[in-house]
């Protein structure tokens, strides 16, 4: 993720070590006598539902030897004072492979933790309303509090560290891990230790409730059309369309497209929403891995937007698909950008659903029943070649709303971008 640019990150050595639960151990057990038996070669931002074609064979071992698992499992079950869960350890055992990885956006999901995460993507969910991601150190931190929901209400800001969630520390945990220890029943709490640049820690309690996530909002003054789009999830491109032809209706002359505080989604939002401006075969994004470009992803037909002077706000909350379009668009001549420089979630994540009873595949595209793996498969590009990824995307312009600002109900960069496209239409 991008650096953090405010004030003194706590390296993660310097945090209290935390207490693992025996399930755990075992976990970690039988994942360490992988890695030095034979080694290991194996996020949310945006997410791709198929796979790419291009060859998959990366550097590593052939294959793994499992003797030595047999063998500590044959030592816990023949030594341990305790009940061993069959079930329970084989999840474990296929978390730790895939966090050995060292990427905290890929990971492996058991059945009830994967039907938790679709349910983010659909858009409805339980929790305090932000979405998560980590800095350069590791640390799990706050992409973006959605808007009017716990999270904001409660002051949490774009870049904040989540030090310890309900006492425990996040050493170690992945992204998705860290969602699922936040999320619970609406109406119960949950206590959150904050780090915020070189302030002294401080504790926040947060009330859980159900998080229905609005996508997009519109609205016209003045021949100037507002487009929100605050995540890109299963109905943004249907709501998005709606809100364009109303536009047409009212015969908008000028578009804002604002992408703050957007954390991201799926890809083919992304490039659906920036289709309203580009032409066909216009280039939205590339993803590379190393060198190798792996895919391209073009705009399609109906470019109803074109040649309408836009502006798109984004700031330290907008990350992944809200960066690709805020890049697709800027790359391509469509439109000028104005806010703060972005997050820079740059990684692409591919979700491999399993099968109950093995890591064969079952299919490639649409929720998964049971179990999943979400891996990184490569990393964002914008049309002219600039790494999104712990880069984020600079505005032409830059504007920042003050703590003054935002008492007074006042909007500087969205002022700005009316000023500047009434001048235009003018």
């Amino acid at each position: 993720m991008e650096n953090m640019d405010s004030g003194v990150i706590i390296p993660m050595q310097e945090k209290p070590k935390k207490k693992w639960p025996l399930p755990k151990i075992f976990a970690v057990l039988i994942l360490t006598v992988i890695v030095f038996t034979g080694g290991v070669a194996v996020g949310r931002g945006d997410l791709q539902l198929r796979g790419l074609s291009v060859t998959k064979t990366r550097p590593g071992p052939a294959s793994l030897d499992y003797s030595s698992i047999d063998q500590i499992y044959g030592l816990l079950k023949s030594d341990f004072d305790g009940t061993l869960d069959e079930q329970k350890i084989i999840d474990g055992l296929k978390a730790g492979l895939v966090q050995a990885a060292g990427d905290p956006y890929t990971v492996y999901f058991n059945a009830e933790e994967a039907k938790t995460f679709n349910e983010e993507l659909s858009g409805s969910f339980t929790g305090i309303g932000a979405e998560l991601g980590t800095d350069e150190l590791g640390n799990i931190v706050i992409v973006s509090p959605l808007s009017g929901y716990p999270a904001e209400k409660a002051g949490l800001k774009p870049k904040d560290i989540i030090d310890a969630i309900d006492g425990e520390t996040t050493i170690g945990l992945s992204v998705d891990k860290a969602v699922q220890k936040i999320r619970g029943p609406a109406g119960t709490s949950v206590k959150l230790t904050i780090l915020r640049g070189i302030d002294k820690p401080f504790e926040v309690t947060i009330t859980r409730q159900q998080i229905n996530v609005d996508t997009v909002k519109s609205s016209v003054d003045a021949g100037i059309g507002y487009l929100k789009i605050t995540q890109f999830t299963d109905d943004t491109t249907k709501l998005a369309k709606a809100a364009v032809a109303d536009f047409q209706n009212k015969g908008v002359k000028a578009v804002i497209l604002d992408l703050r505080g957007n954390p991201g989604g799926y890809l083919s939002g992304a490039v659906d929403i920036s289709s309203f401006w580009l032409d066909k075969k216009q280039i939205v994004v590339s993803q590379k891995r190393g060198g190798q470009t792996l895919s391209t992803e073009y705009a399609k037909s109906g470019a109803t937007l074109k040649d309408i002077p836009t502006v798109v706000l984004i700031d330290g909350g907008s990350a992944s698909a809200s960066e690709i379009t805020a890049g697709a668009l800027r790359d391509n001549g469509a439109a000028t950008i104005i806010g703060e420089k972005s997050f820079g979630k740059g990684s692409v994540q591919q979700v491999e659903c399993l099968s109950m009873q093995s890591l064969s595949l079952t299919q490639t595209s649409g929720s998964c029943e049971g179990p999943m793996l979400k891996v990184t498969i490569a990393r964002w590009y914008t049309p002219m070649g600039a790494n999104i990824d712990k880069q984020g995307i600079t505005p032409d312009i830059t504007l920042s709303i003050s703590d003054e600002d935002q008492k007074a109900g006042r909007d500087p960069p969205k002022d700005r971008a009316t000023e500047i496209l009434r001048s235009k239409i003018q």
